[in-house]
């Protein structure tokens, strides 16, 4: 495992840098939000924090590895946190951190799903899920003020969900988890989905965790 490189900055690109390490030149995916930062550091030496993940599809053979670099070893625990959430993965989380660590972490320990659907790539159910299954978990990467977003009612819910979630609940499910589990399968199903296939799904993401 790669966990720390230091070398010059060559160059820095719409999603990505070289980084002259010795004789090679590396190829480095980083945050949408550092890219600044590195813009202005070309032709200067840089430490880097990183993590390798393989990109392509493993039953046709087809993998390809992919290195990417984090500013700080808190920087990249917050995207290995980040893309435990269902329909984040690598490249999906380095589009949408157009933000620093600490004010993402701030929006979901606020529970501030809006915000997050400023981030490309985010719509209001993936933030949704983001704040159902990461807030209590950002505490240690706040680096401002939480203020709680404010929320005067409380969206009750009714209809097929209700009945979704006490479906779950007769099954032994705490009420807390099976709301997470129901906005799992709110993400994964069309709008249209009916009380069959919503507890079918949210039993397929049970099984899943």
């Amino acid at each position: 495992m790669i966990r720390k490189i230091t070398g010059t900055l060559a160059a820095a690109l719409d999603a990505s840098i070289d980084l002259a390490v010795g004789p090679m030149t590396l190829g480095l995916l980083v945050p949408a939000c550092d890219l600044d930062h590195y813009r202005a550091r070309i032709g200067r030496e840089v430490e880097l924090h990183t993590l390798l993940y393989l990109e392509g599809d493993a039953s046709r053979g087809n993998l390809e590895p992919r290195l990417i670099g984090f500013l700080s070893p808190e920087d990249r625990a917050f995207f290995d946190l980040f893309t435990t959430v269902k329909g984040i993965g690598p490249k999906t989380a380095l589009r949408a951190l157009t933000e620093p660590v600490g004010t993402l972490a701030a929006h979901i320990e606020s529970r501030d799903a809006r915000a997050l659907t400023k981030l490309p790539g985010i719509g209001k159910r993936t933030a949704e899920l983001i704040v159902a299954e990461l807030a209590g978990k950002c505490v240690k990467f706040v680096t401002g003020p939480i203020r709680p977003v404010p929320t005067p009612t409380r969206t009750i819910p009714t209809g097929p969900d209700e009945d979704a979630l006490q479906a779950l609940i007769r099954l032994g499910e705490r009420r807390s988890d099976a709301e997470v589990l129901l906005t799992r399968a709110r993400t994964a199903l069309p709008e249209s989905a009916d009380l069959n296939q919503l507890v079918t799904e949210m039993l397929r993401q049970r099984a899943a965790r």
